[in-house]
């Protein structure tokens, strides 16, 4: 995946120098850990990252490498643009909203223990008015800066009056700072059939950390699917880019997953970087080769077994090739 979006950044002609760093099972067999704190060293003298995909144990084994770098380096806003692009399978066409994820408490701390063992386990959720705060306020400003007409905070704070009362609370406060974005709330069940039914009436989602992760899978689910949606971490001295798709070692090695969500998530970094021209042709090559049908893997055929899908490296080549096209 990473390589793909290495060779469509190297292809804009953009000058960037790579330094390439292991994490996850490969970390685990080099230096007997799978987050190694030279790595974290990278990102921090770096200070921007584009990182592949890490898998995380279910139920078991060492806890998630990608909320362990997103707290480590105080990345507090997860953005995960959703936008519907021509070509790609999926009943809810000219979708394009933009969900903002708190990225650093709320369930996803960790701090969970055995009440009972094996009977009974307990996870604390944490909301503080300073995460709330920073997270509500980046969206309200990305709405701003980007166009966008409207900001939804998602929340139930109908039960969890204190936690997600607090976040609801901070968001309504911060919405009277940005009087020219409209504002309003829903409940995070609510917003799920919302989503489904007319998703056409969102624009920009912001919510705690589990929300976030559940609702932005649902986005990405009505523009065709994981492989589809880029993401950025970002926090105020660092910020990393990553597929929101998760892992598939069953895929290792057989140069067949789409590679789109990384290659967007370079221009998004790019983006990041000042390098917004670079970045709009990255995502209008990404859009044509799409469009055109011919050169894309398998989940963007009609049929996922379509004798004429492609896999990652001839949909990168086809994407370079467009580029080489726009210069």
């Amino acid at each position: 995946m990473i390589e793909a979006a290495r060779r469509v950044v190297e292809a804009t002609g953009v000058a960037v120098e790579w330094e390439v760093q292991d994490a996850g099972a490969e970390a685990m067999a080099k230096y007997h850990t799978p987050l190694p704190e030279h790595l974290l060293e990278s990102i921090r003298r770096n200070r921007v990252a584009l990182k592949g995909p890490l898998t995380t144990p279910i139920a078991e084994g060492h806890r998630s490498l990608n909320v362990a770098i997103r707290q480590a380096l105080d990345l507090y806003a997860n953005l995960r643009p959703a936008k519907w692009l021509p070509g790609v399978p999926s009943p809810f066409e000219g979708v394009d909203l933009v969900v903002v994820r708190e990225n650093t408490e709320d369930l996803y701390s960790g701090v969970e223990h055995e009440v009972i063992p094996n009977q009974a386990a307990e996870a604390i959720k944490i909301i503080t008015r300073r995460a709330s705060d920073r997270v509500v306020r980046f969206a309200f400003q990305y709405a701003q800066d980007h166009g966008r007409r409207k900001v939804t905070a998602v929340h139930k704070a109908n039960i969890l009056k204190l936690t997600d009362g607090l976040f609801l609370k901070v968001a309504r406060e911060i919405a009277k700072d940005y009087p020219d974005i409209e504002f309003e709330d829903r409940l995070v069940d609510n917003m799920c059939m919302q989503l489904v039914h007319k998703p056409k009436l969102y624009d920009v989602l912001v919510m705690p950390n589990l929300y976030g992760d559940i609702l932005s899978d649902l986005a990405a689910g009505l523009v065709g699917g994981l492989g589809m949606v880029p993401s950025a971490n970002i926090g105020d001295h660092w910020a990393v880019f990553e597929p929101v798709h998760g892992s598939a070692p069953k895929y290792a090695g057989q140069d067949k997953v789409n590679p789109t969500a990384a290659i967007l998530s370079a221009a998004l970094m790019l983006r990041h970087l000042g390098e917004g021209e670079a970045a709009a042709r990255i995502e209008k090559a990404v859009a044509m080769v799409i469009a055109q049908g011919k050169r894309v893997t398998y989940d963007l055929k009609p049929e996922a077994d379509h004798p004429t899908a492609v896999g990652a490296s001839e949909f990168c080549k086809a994407v370079v090739d467009i580029l080489s096209s726009l210069d």
